[in-house]
């Protein structure tokens, strides 16, 4: 990270905190600098503990956001940081808004979600932006053979605003498996973003987000994701634990 960013450790993956990331990523289009941005929570934090690939993505990350609750609890409370929690699904919606602002042209990509999806994704947006410049969308159901044409399209396209949303870990580890396709562009994985914005499932009421609670509602949407949730408190123990026997800041 550049211009006075910096990265703090939590459970030793690197979150950068920084006053305006939108208008970071807007300088990396500018500038056709390929940039993979992870929107970490605290259930992807402790599958990085067990999953090496995973951390290893996230830490050759040019971007990680405070996504989650717990991890913005952790820099707040253990390492001191004034920092607001970013949900992914915010950074996606503020940097679209900004492109069709800006009318910049930058060509948009979305690939993910149940078949249909991603198309309702790009309407949605279409009508909510005329100016945006969408150049394509994918499933992110699909044969070998139609991932391959996949990787073709991007190669013809060039899309520079690429937002995949495959869930964690598919997502990070895919982006950092293709973005080489792509390299000046802006990858971004948006988890479950595409079935809010394509009216499948809605966000959770502000009073939760705002209280730290958005996970109980997608604990009511998705009643099998009590299993994951488990992360949660054990990230807690982990996070106070490893706090005591490291340094905080990395860079």
């Amino acid at each position: 990270m550049s211009n006075g960013n910096q990265a703090f450790s939590v459970l030793g993956i690197p979150v950068h905190v920084m006053a305006n990331y939108p208008g970071w990523l807007l300088e990396c289009l500018h500038a056709g600098r390929g940039t993979h941005v992870v929107t970490l929570n605290a259930e992807m934090t402790m599958q990085a503990e067990r999953n090496q690939l995973l951390a290893q993505v996230i830490k050759n990350a040019e971007l990680v956001i405070p996504d989650g609750a717990g991890v913005v609890l952790y820099l707040r409370w253990l390492l001191w940081q004034k920092v607001q929690r970013f949900p992914g699904i915010e950074l996606a919606e503020k940097l679209l808004q900004e492109l069709g602002q800006q009318k910049i042209g930058a060509k948009v990509f979305f690939y993910g979600g149940a078949p249909g999806v991603a198309a309702k994704t790009a309407d949605f947006w279409q009508q909510q932006i005329p100016d945006l410049n969408i150049v394509g969308t994918h499933s992110g159901y699909h044969s070998a053979e139609e991932e391959a044409q996949l990787r073709q399209t991007l190669v013809q396209l060039q899309p520079q605003v690429i937002f995949v949303g495959l869930g964690v870990p598919r997502q990070e580890l895919w982006i950092a498996e293709n973005r080489h396709l792509c390299p000046q562009a802006i990858w971004i994985g948006v988890g479950g973003s595409f079935d809010i914005w394509s009216g499948t499932k809605t966000r959770a009421p502000a009073w939760l987000g705002n209280n730290n609670l958005e996970w109980l509602y997608r604990l009511y949407q998705e009643p099998w994701r009590w299993r994951r949730m488990l992360a949660l408190p054990a990230f807690a123990v982990k996070a106070f634990v490893y706090r005591l026997t490291a340094r905080g800041a990395i860079s």
